[in-house]
């Protein structure tokens, strides 16, 4: 930007900026920033009012809605920001494809993820349509390879689709709990290198949980047939999804008799999958629209401005139902089925700001009684705005045979009014807390170039402790390292009371703070119950239970430190359990480890361009000890440099390097002559090594998810990635493992 053209004419914070300049601002093609974000947001506001058919109305409409977001009172999501008023105009989040059983229906799904991908968008799934594994093919008298196969070829396609550098391909993928092949998908993420653009979650049905209360069986059906094929006992299926979840945070799991419990549309078809978060239940082909309104910005001298809020949700709602005629869709059935139904998804973030500010501490009854009331009026507010919108535009097509659709009911513009979703890119711009979510700390380190490292504090506590008297830089570096503010006995206990995070609070307050919310949301509540490194299975069976028991329509955990690869955000909770664990800067003067006489290991083959190459890694009681290669053809040019390869990441991990560093400078190297397809592609040996390395971890039981892709090190900038709302996010840079 010049001087007669400033970046930050709105006074945003520096890390808003960053994302925005990296993710939003449209640039030249030397990757200039083009517009600042006032331009940004006259952009978006200019082509959301354009349908407007009143010019009068349309000029008011388009003030109304930049003040609105350049005030960050309220955001749209990441699509809408990104490419309104440009060429590709595609403006909703998120997308439900069906997967039908047949080879046209499965491979039709396939080149629309790609389309819908490709546009910005994130697609969910029900896999639970395709027969089982093994199951007859008539066609060709053959087997079925079962749904999990196909995942891979989606998976496959998803990491092909670069959309551009701003937004990644994110998938859910759902499979009914009485479909054959179900523990064969609840451990299909076991392997941590594999459907790595998946989220995955078992659709549970009232059944299910019953017979796991009760202790009972339950039937599994054959989709092709509707046979029953066997019986399972519930309590051992259930045992085996904690027991996942427990590892590595997946599968999740989504209540689907509630979904269409609330299903608007009935007649139209049945909910089978969700959007790759999990809060936004949508048919076929349909897509939705997101935005969130920052309740931070609803206080005013200590209490909620209702005023203001309802001011904002019915001109928030109006702009959420515009965005559906702005829309460029990427398919002609999106086009159609979204127009039919209008489904809307308004929501909230900075409710752990909110909080602060009226001083209410999260995990109080207080706040789960405030969390029915903001979002009951959020909802009927919202319902109301609908109703006259559907006056003025006329009711959502598919309204005849809706769930509104009867004596006392009355017209509605949208299916659906509300949804909570994650937040994790717009909170940043909008500088609040994400979503629904507690904070997630108080003070941490963030890495910037260099290795040189920045203490974060939120600022509502920096300027409290200021106010108040006991702000230094060594106490919010004590913070940062403790990663609590719960035992800094400096800080007055009023204050402590107030500034809880994830960890502070138990697993049964996250649960009943998203319960709180889902009673007055139309569709769901996106949200992650945090649990403790310690936690054990009965403590995630319990959440589990508690969701169901509540009314929540889903739930998503995340054990801290499940995925070893987790960068943890405060040094306190840098636990080293092996050598390779303990952070590279208090690794010094640590000595090479010596080789006791006898070491346990594998050995893998690869098939290289250079033909087939042996790959053997040995391991001691404290981690990755030794890595040999043996060429098929000994001798020569590629067996020498594997060898070498060797040595140096045989001597790196016996100096306490991770062995995900090696994984990392080594994998993707290309060479010549490279070697198989898909998942199975060899690029080069230093390739073949990486992978090698990557199937031993993920065959080790003490690092099960060492080179799991979510969760850990932010892979663009290398900061701190929390779990949040179903999915991970890095609050420095603005990346999301879920688009």
């Amino acid at each position: 930007m010049t001087d007669n053209h400033p970046e930050n004419t709105l006074n945003l914070s520096t890390n808003a900026l960053t994302v925005l300049r990296k993710r939003y601002f449209i640039r030249d093609a030397n990757g200039k920033s083009l517009e600042n974000a006032e331009e940004l947001f006259r952009r978006v506001a200019r082509t959301i009012a354009g349908v407007e058919k009143d010019g009068n109305r349309r000029e008011q409409f388009e003030a109304a809605c930049y003040n609105m977001m350049s005030q960050l009172d309220f955001l749209p999501n990441s699509p809408t920001l990104m490419n309104a008023g440009r060429p590709l105009g595609q403006l909703s989040a998120c997308f439900v494809l069906p997967v039908g059983d047949s080879m046209e229906s499965i491979f039709d799904a396939i080149k629309h993820t790609a389309l819908i991908h490709k546009s910005g968008g994130g697609t969910g799934f029900s896999f639970s349509r395709i027969r089982p594994a093994n199951d007859e093919v008539q066609s060709t008298s053959g087997v079925s390879s079962g749904p999990i196969s196909f995942m891979q070829v989606f998976d496959a396609a998803t990491e092909t689709i670069k959309q551009g550098g701003t937004r990644r391909g994110a998938n859910m993928a759902i499979l009914r709990v009485d479909h054959p092949d179900i523990m064969d998908f609840i451990m299909a993420k076991r392997d941590p290198t594999v459907l790595t653009n998946f989220n995955i979650s078992v659709g549970v049905t009232e059944t299910f949980m019953q017979a796991v209360e009760a202790g009972d069986d339950y039937p599994l059906i054959n989709p092709r047939t509707g046979a029953q094929v066997k019986l399972l006992n519930a309590t051992k299926v259930f045992t085996q999804i904690v027991d996942m979840a427990w590892n590595n945070g997946e599968p999740g799991i989504v209540f689907l008799d509630r979904l269409n419990r609330d299903n608007p549309t009935p007649l139209v078809g049945e909910i089978e999958s969700t959007n790759p978060c999990g809060e936004q239940p949508l048919l076929p082909y349909e897509s939705c629209n997101l935005g969130s309104i920052n309740l931070a910005r609803m206080v005013n001298n200590g209490q909620i401005d209702w005023d203001k809020l309802q001011q904002t949700v019915e001109l928030a709602t109006r702009f959420l139902d515009n965005v559906i005629e702005a829309n460029a869709y990427p398919l002609p059935e999106i086009d159609r089925m979204t127009r039919a139904n209008r489904k809307i998804g308004l929501g909230v973030m900075g409710w752990a700001d909110l909080l602060i500010l009226l001083k209410i501490p999260y995990n109080s009854p207080e706040a789960v009684a405030l969390a029915e009331k903001v979002m009951r009026f959020i909802n009927n507010a919202a319902h109301q705005q609908s109703t006259q919108l559907a006056a003025e535009r006329g009711s959502f097509p598919n309204f005849p045979g809706s769930i509104f659709d009867h004596p006392e009911g009355r017209a509605m513009r949208n299916a659906t009014c509300t949804t909570i979703a994650p937040t994790g890119t717009i909170s940043i711009i909008a500088n609040c807390s994400s979503g629904v979510e507690p904070l997630f700390a108080v003070s941490y380190v963030r890495q910037v170039m260099d290795n040189n490292k920045l203490i974060e504090v939120h600022p509502m506590f920096a300027r409290i402790a200021r106010e108040r008297g006991f702000y230094s830089e060594e106490l919010m570096q004590e913070i940062a390292e403790k990663g609590s503010v719960q035992e800094v006995k400096a800080i007055p206990e009023d204050i402590r009371r107030i500034f809880v995070t994830a960890h502070d609070i138990t697993p049964e307050d996250h649960v009943m703070m998203q319960a709180a919310f889902q009673k007055h949301t139309d569709n769901a509540v996106s949200k992650t119950v945090n649990f403790c490194h310690s936690a054990t299975r009965e403590d995630v069976s319990t959440v589990y239970r508690l969701a169901y028991q509540q009314g929540c329509k889903g739930v998503t955990i995340y054990r801290d430190g499940s995925r070893s690869m987790q960068v943890l955000s405060v040094a306190g909770k840098a636990e080293a359990k092996t050598e390779e664990d303990v952070p590279m800067e208090t690794r010094k003067g640590l000595r090479k480890r010596e080789r006791p006489r006898a070491l346990t290991g594998a050995t893998y083959q690869m098939e290289t361009g250079c033909g087939p190459l042996y790959i053997t890694i040995n391991q001691d009681e404290k981690g990755l000890f030794e890595l040999f290669t043996t060429m098929g053809k000994a001798g020569g040019c590629a067996a020498s440099q594997c060898e070498a390869i060797g040595r140096l990441v045989s001597l790196a991990w016996r100096s306490g390097v991770q062995a995900r560093q090696s994984v990392k400078q080594l994998i993707g190297i290309t060479c010549h002559k490279p070697s198989g397809f898909g998942n199975n592609r060899i690029t080069s040996c230093a390739d073949a090594v990486a992978k090698a390395i990557q199937l031993h971890m993920a065959d080790s039981e003490d690092i099960l998810t060492a080179v799991n892709n979510g969760g850990g090190a932010c892979p663009d900038c290398g900061g701190p990635v929390e779990h949040e709302g179903g999915c991970c996010v890095c609050h420095a840079c603005g990346f999301s493992e879920c688009a």
